[in-house]
This record gives C-alpha cells, sequence and structure tokens, in this order.
C-alpha cells in the first residue's frame, strides 16, 4: 500500500512541475477571482477577508506587471501596452475599492481576472 502511495505522490509532484507559466498565471488570476466573488456573494466576509484578497489580488497583477516588462519577455509591445494599461486600471481600482468598500466594485476586479486567464488557457 505505501509503494502505491508513494508512486502517486511522485506522479503528483511531476505534473506540477510540467505546469506551464500560462497555466500557472491563468490559475492564479482564477483564484484572485474566486476569492474576490466569494466576499462579493457574501458581503459579510467583507470585513475578515476583503483587504487580503485585494492585497492577494495586487501582489498578483504586481508580479505579472513585473514578468511583462522584463527585457527577456517576447511579447510583442502593443500586447505589452494593453497589459500594463489593464494593470493601471486593476490597481486603481483595487485601491478605490479598499478605500470605500463596497460589493459593487468587485465584480469588474473578478471579471478581468477570469477573462485574463481563459485567454491565457486559449479559451
Amino acid at each position: 500500500m505505501q509503494h502505491g502511495f508513494n508512486a502517486y505522490a511522485s506522479a503528483s509532484r511531476a505534473n506540477q512541475a510540467v505546469v506551464s507559466p500560462r497555466e500557472l498565471e491563468a490559475s492564479l488570476l482564477i483564484k484572485a477571482a474566486v476569492r474576490l466573488q466569494a466576499i462579493h456573494d457574501d458581503w459579510t466576509l467583507a470585513d475578515r477577508d476583503l483587504d487580503d484578497a485585494l492585497n492577494y489580488n495586487r501582489k498578483l497583477w504586481t508580479l505579472l506587471v513585473s514578468a511583462v516588462i522584463a527585457e527577456d519577455n517576447p511579447l510583442p509591445v502593443g500586447i505589452k501596452t494593453n497589459i500594463l494599461s489593464l494593470a493601471n486600471f486593476i490597481f486603481n481600482q483595487t485601491f478605490k475599492v479598499a478605500a470605500n468598500p463596497t460589493r459593487e466594485g468587485l465584480p469588474v476586479l473578478v471579471s478581468i481576472n477570469r477573462d485574463i486567464a481563459a485567454g491565457l488557457r486559449g479559451r
């Protein structure tokens, strides 16, 4: 039995190692969207979870921007510019919601994260 478990654990680690950067980015964007959507759906969670969810989303987008502006990033300049503009919007919207917490400010963040994740996954 232990041998079977070890084989499963080994295969699981191997699968994690072959996840493409695009799939990883998509998964993280979905994770952020799910967290924000949960708060939108149950606003009573906002007092406890909103700041953490917004910070997670902001940090994620900061990492995405860092990847986009890296010298070795092969994306065309036009796409880089669009992503940077979108990130600027995300940062501004995040700060607005943090400064004046309302559930109405969350759907746009959720939608953008889901749309970008779908694009990364080729859907």
